[in-house]
């Protein structure tokens, strides 16, 4: 993207054409404008696509360059530029002040919606102290203003006693809260003291690090009035400059085009690729280390770009990849449900529908993303909700314990997974097991509605009352009276954050698509994923809610891997094909995978790989999807170039020429291209490591 051929006199004519003819709707800006000296405000891209159509003529448009790329220009050109709705919040040793008048210190959780500008550290004098940025860092983030903090009092910070330091304020969310506390010398340590992934890390100048807790803009509010209190001079302040958070950024959408300079730079050239196309595929020959790549975007994704080696993923990190290989016996029932064997508690085996690995999968990341929209309120409800629920199927013994209903029917639970809830009815001869949902009774408790019998039925919208009806009642009624008892108040609530979720599908053209995937060949597509693409599973009628329907959330991603000389590649199904975006890889890119060699193996390998791939594509009836790729020589770890050819690469193009005219005298041009000479039988044994 290009900024047109446009100077200051330009600008200038545009915006007299602007106040002359108005701004067309569509082009009032959401983030930027541009501001005169009379106080006039205009929207940055389209005063560019202005000034375009009257330097060079042409329609009016704001296609080819972005709002950030706009606004820096107009800056370059010596214009105004500020973002709407800007407040500015004011912290000094004795108070906290903002412009917004939404802005209160009993709920810093609201920093959740919004977005810093800029932050600084303004002396008594009038002098004003910026971020020293490290490289690689953010210019503005989250954790600029503690960071320009401990900048300036890096000295004194460092020099407290350890237990002061650990006594430090750092975070009160309101005054009903509790006081987060702790400044600490690395991550590990702090770990120990609290679990959470929203921390920052701060390098002083003589190697040692602050590391203490970070999340919103106002998190560390406290932290910096500590700072103040304790080493800042009479006048001296902090200032932080934000705005409201669009619906774009609230859900972490990768591709806003208003400010996407702003979101994660990944590592990976191909992570951006699958953040547009929710599903690819990684094409190509064999060896081109397809597999290997896919982690590594997954990786990258999953950590929004700070790594992309699988390995430095923590725990939580790692359960938001997934991966499987398809194989021809796969199907419907592993991949999204099924029917499954369950043994009873008095022996005998029934069935049960159970979830497939990708269905599982998707319901975390669904989690996760419906969890991600709620507000602060709402969230405060459902904590206390879901301690008294865990607390009282922690204290009951499975299939023992007795419970009754409104009318006296005696049941016990005899188990609990993930959402679902088994009841077992020894009088009932003819439905004596029963499934619940833990998330519907979450609902009921949550409604904090005086419920009977009857009211089930409304409350879900139910066509009919069921059997199941008045054991959620005696559960419901049975937990009521804990939450009541023990009066479970919510600690240390947030807004969980919005996370990307990636599933791996490894030789994907190996399976029988339209079997594995079903109905699910809608809810995939790109273009409907969320409720609107909802399906209704082919087990459906077996589910807890026979109107249970199924989709695919939009952080969720999909990455296939197939070789293009694989046979069953012909087959793959074109209604899949038109779903993914196809990347295709060659044989001589990621040579970077080479670089565990030693330098001397690594050149010589990429110069047999290149004379190989050369002699494979002179073949009439070959091409480059035959070539070699470079995760074959990775081999050379313990292997030598001998060794490989003879027990790697040799079987392999004897299948790819099998049945070819003249395959002794092809193998010869391939034994020749890639250095390999047939030893005398006395040279049997003295074959070593990279010879």
């Amino acid at each position: 993207m290009a900024i047109p051929q446009i100077n200051k006199e330009d600008i200038v004519k545009a915006l007299k054409y602007i106040d002359e003819n108005g701004i067309p709707d569509k082009n009032k800006s959401t983030i930027y404008q541009l501001v005169t000296e009379d106080g006039k405000e205009y929207p940055p891209k389209y005063v560019i696509a202005v000034a375009d159509h009257l330097a060079n003529g042409g329609d009016i448009s704001t296609n080819g360059f972005n709002a950030v790329e706009a606004k820096e220009f107009l800056k370059n050109k010596g214009f105004k530029i500020k973002a709407k709705n800007e407040f500015v919040l004011t912290i000094t040793a004795d108070d906290v002040v903002s412009n917004d008048s939404r802005f209160t210190m009993d709920n810093l959780f609201f920093g959740d919606n919004y977005k810093p500008i800029d932050a600084y550290f303004e002396k008594a004098d009038g002098t004003i102290i910026k971020r020293e940025h490290n490289k690689g860092e953010k210019k503005i983030s989250n954790q600029t203003l503690p960071r320009i903090a401990c900048q300036v009092f890096e000295k004194q910070i460092d020099e407290l006693p350890e237990l002061e330091k650990k006594q430090f304020p750092v975070c009160q969310y309101g005054p009903n809260y509790e006081i987060i506390k702790g400044i600490y010398s690395n991550e590990d340590e702090f770990r120990k003291y609290r679990k959470t992934i929203e921390y920052l890390v701060y390098k002083c100048e003589n190697g040692k690090q602050l590391v203490l807790y970070c999340w919103n803009i106002f998190t560390t509010i406290i932290f910096v009035q500590e700072c103040l209190k304790r080493f800042g001079s009479e006048g001296d302040k902090f200032v932080l400059i934000y705005r409201d958070k669009f619906e774009k950024e609230l859900y972490n959408e990768e591709n806003m085009e208003e400010d996407n300079n702003d979101f994660p730079k990944h590592k990976n050239q191909y992570s951006s690729l699958l953040i547009e196309s929710k599903n690819i595929i990684l094409r190509g020959a064999p060896g081109t280390g397809k597999t290997y790549l896919a982690k590594e975007i997954a990786t990258d994704i999953v950590s929004n770009g700070c790594v992309d080696d699988y390995k430095k993923l923590n725990d939580e990190q790692k359960q938001q990849i997934e991966f499987v290989q398809f194989h021809p016996s796969y199907d419907y029932t592993d991949f999204v449900e099924g029917l499954r064997p369950r043994f009873n508690n008095d022996g005998s085996v029934g069935f049960e529908l159970q979830d497939g690995i990708f269905k599982a999968f998707v319901d975390k990341a669904r989690k996760n993303y419906e969890n991600s929209k709620k507000p602060i309120d709402a969230i405060e409800k459902e904590i206390p909700i879901q301690k008294a629920i865990d607390e009282f199927f922690s204290n009951i013994e499975l299939g023992v314990d007795k419970f009754k209903t409104k009318r006296g029917s005696e049941f016990i639970i005899t188990g609990i997974e993930y959402d679902r809830i088994y009841i077992s009815i020894p009088s009932n001869l003819k439905a004596n097991n029963i499934l619940l949902s833990r998330d519907k009774l979450e609902k009921m408790l949550e409604s904090n509605f005086d419920f009977e019998l009857n009211d089930i039925k409304e409350f879900f919208k139910y066509a009919r009352r069921m059997q199941e009806h008045s054991y959620y009642l005696a559960l419901y009624k049975e937990i009521k009276e804990l939450c009541s008892k023990n009066k479970i108040l919510p600690t240390d609530v947030k807004k969980e954050q919005l996370k990307n979720y990636v599933f791996i599908i490894d030789e994907i053209n190996r399976g029988e698509i339209s079997k594995i995937f079903g109905e699910l060949f809608f809810a995939i597509d790109p273009g409907y994923r969320g409720e609107n693409g909802s399906v209704k599973t082919q087990y459906a009628n077996l589910h807890i809610s026979s109107d249970e329907r199924f989709y695919i959330p939009e952080n969720v991603y999909i990455i296939g891997t197939m070789n293009d000389i694989d046979k069953s590649i012909d087959s793959f199904d074109f209604a899949m094909r038109r779903r993914f975006r196809f990347i295709n890889l060659k044989a001589n890119e990621r040579l970077e995978m080479l670089d565990s060699l030693s330098d001397n193996i690594k050149g010589e390998a990429i110069q047999r790989m290149t004379s190989l791939n050369n002699a494979i594509v002179d073949i009439d009836d070959l091409n480059e999807n035959y070539q070699i790729g470079a995760s074959y020589f990775l081999k050379l770890q313990t292997l030598s170039f001998d060794q490989l050819w003879t027990d790697y690469l040799k079987p392999l193009l004897q299948e790819y020429i099998q049945g070819m005219y003249d395959e002794k005298n092809i193998m010869k041009k391939f034994e020749q291209a890639y250095g390999y000479k047939e030893k005398d039988l006395g040279d049997a044994n003295e074959d070593g490591l990279h010879q």
